[in-house]
């Protein structure tokens, strides 16, 4: 891909229709390409028969409709699929889809690699590589879809999307809200940002202008601490923006809750590190004294090398649960998916060759 190149699979219904006029054709032409690569999920120009040939070689000439390959793919016991792939600079990127009973979900990345540092997390020894376009979070979406279904198939159950993947979603904010866009429309994938949950570690700015979106995503916090000097040896952004005020952030944000809506915390459990009924009791207290209307998802820490923790163990796990229960915070234990491919929370880091060997950064 030139630098030049137009990213198609980034741009709304609108700027396509743009782009098709600016190239001297009828604004409908640009709804036939935002329908093949959007709603049929095509990636290639020869695909789309319905355009005029001459146009086509046109298009393949100024623009582009994929830009992702496909490195690497696994599958786990469970039916959990991690795929890594490369952007067309070279840059590593990982996605999982996850199927479910109800509604199948793929969690996307939003940056190559992370700036975060959180000490649990295998993808924080990457560091940051870049962030990724629209065009490149939406490519994510239309891959794991046409793996798991087909080309152009539908989906049989529905998509959640979560942004839990590689990096921190709000500091790829406008590509991830203009992506979260263009998969919204109706005459496209169609998966509308009630459908949508985004994890951030805590970037407080961007947590008070999402409440500002109308159509606007779920929001999930990272916490994986009751308090601030745990929190900073975890979590280094915790030193940019401790709990209070990230804690002041979310009590900001309730006031955009839909009804029947909570915040989402979650909570890594890390042996030995996190998991006490003290700590259980910090927690509860630090949510109630800022009265959220807020779950907490247990997540039980999932180990790999060279990463020092362990998870918690089961027992643990429940006793912690139930203290926060008894003090009134709703709490659940978010069981792990794709563990044995390395596609669990906390695990990506760009691996390649052996799916269950964790390198950084290795594309075979």
């Amino acid at each position: 891909m030139t630098e030049e190149a137009v990213h198609l699979t980034g741009l709304s219904r609108e700027e396509l229709e743009r782009f098709a006029e600016g190239m001297g054709e009828p604004a409908y032409r640009g709804r036939q390409i935002f329908s093949a690569v959007q709603r049929r999920r095509l990636r290639s120009f020869d695909e789309m028969t319905d355009l005029p040939k001459a146009f086509r070689e046109r298009l393949a000439a100024e623009a582009v409709a994929s830009t992702l390959t496909v490195e690497s793919r696994y599958v786990a016991a469970d039916g959990t699929r991690r795929y890594l792939m490369k952007t067309s600079d070279g840059m590593p990127v990982e996605t999982v889809f996850i199927p479910e009973e109800r509604r199948d979900t793929v969690c996307f990345s939003s940056q190559s690699g992370c700036p975060l540092q959180c000490d649990f997390c295998l993808t924080a020894k990457l560091g940051l590589l870049r962030s990724l376009t629209a065009g490149e979070i939406v490519e994510q979406i239309v891959i794991a879809l046409n793996d798991a279904y087909g080309v152009g198939a539908k989906t049989p159950r529905g998509t959640n999307l979560v942004a839990m993947g590689a990096g921190e979603p709000f500091l790829a904010f406008d590509s991830l809200m203009k992506a979260l866009g263009v998969m919204a429309d109706r005459e496209g994938l169609f998966i509308v940002p009630n459908r949508v949950t985004v994890s951030t570690a805590g970037v407080v700015p961007k947590i008070k202008e999402l409440a500002t979106i109308p159509e606007r995503p779920h929001l999930a916090i990272s916490l994986a601490a009751p308090n601030d000097e745990l929190r900073d040896r975890l979590m280094p952004i915790n030193k940019r923006w401790p709990l209070h005020e990230l804690l002041a952030a979310c009590k900001e944000f309730e006031a955009s809750l839909r009804p029947g809506e909570r915040f989402t915390f979650e909570y890594v459990m890390l042996d030995g590190v996190n998991d006490s009924d003290e700590h259980a009791r910090q927690l509860a207290r630090l949510l109630n004294r800022h009265h959220l209307r807020a779950k907490v998802n247990l997540i039980p820490h999932n180990p790999a090398d060279p990463l020092p923790y362990r998870p918690s163990t089961e027992e643990r796990v429940e006793s912690f649960k139930a203290v926060l229960e008894a003090k009134g915070v709703h709490a659940f234990v978010r069981r792990p998916r794709g563990r044995d491919i390395f596609a669990a929370c906390g695990q990506l880091a760009a691996r390649g060759g052996e799916p269950n060997r964790p390198a950084l950064y290795q594309i075979s």
